[in-house]
């Protein structure tokens, strides 16, 4: 079995890791940018096969993508959110500025799947249809962070909160030096110290709160730059 095939784009072609799931313009990337050896983390990953999972139910909704198409893209998106094809993104987090590479990762990897499972989709026509990538990588960046804040960040913050307030109770009325410019200074029990802490990350998580309704305010529909061009109104 040969090493490699062959994929062909509108520059030509070139070849391609015969195993590779990608096509020929994420091995593009992959040759023009051998920067760091650091590939897109796996919370991007995910947020970008929700995104096209969403846009091909978005799509179908509208009338713009046939129900089996739209039912295998979503399918094969959601393998890749879930994380079964990490290694298949392969291009550098040091890429072209847009992050035109990765998104195009993401298309053919879901194309090359969809076809593979028996429906034959195109990776820019079917799968990209209605975005670009000035407003699915900003959205992915979206995604991503919001999941993460709310899946991890928040919940250790109030694990570490509930924790230091047990603490805080149990030492209530065990005394220290407090110390102020360098010296010793009036003493302070250490469940006022802790109880400074929690009041703090109190104080973060409620930021992170409030900056998370921003954060779900999602770029998706702006397509190339804000324009909204070959998106239907109604997609964002």
């Amino acid at each position: 079995m040969a090493d490699f095939r062959i994929e062909r784009d509108s520059m030509g072609e070139l070849k391609v890791p015969a195993v590779a799931l990608w096509g020929a313009q994420t091995q593009r990337a992959v040759d023009n940018f051998p920067i760091s050896g650091l590939t897109m983390p796996r919370e991007f990953i995910r947020a970008l096969g929700l995104i096209k999972s969403a846009a091909a139910q978005a799509n179908a909704d509208l009338g713009h993508l046939s129900k089996a198409k739209a039912k295998a893209i979503r399918k094969q998106a959601e393998r890749v959110a879930a994380g079964e094809f990490d290694t298949q993104f392969p291009i550098d987090v040091f890429q072209t500025g847009s992050g035109t590479s990765s998104n195009m990762n993401a298309n053919e990897v879901i194309a090359h799947l969809c076809a593979a499972a028996g429906t034959k989709v195109h990776p820019n026509d079917d799968v990209n249809n209605g975005q670009s990538s000035n407003d699915v990588i900003p959205t992915a960046v979206h995604v991503s962070a919001a999941l993460t804040v709310s899946e991890q960040l928040l919940p250790a913050l109030a694990h570490l909160k509930k924790t230091i307030d047990k603490r805080a109770k149990e030492l209530a009325r065990v005394a220290k030096t407090g110390r102020t410019h360098l010296m010793d200074a009036m003493p302070v029990t250490f469940g006022q110290e802790l109880s400074g802490w929690s009041a703090q990350i109190g104080s973060g998580i409620e930021r992170l709160d409030d900056a998370l309704k921003r954060v779900r305010k999602l770029p998706q529909g702006g397509t190339a730059v804000g324009t909204g061009i070959n998106a239907d109104a109604r997609l964002g």
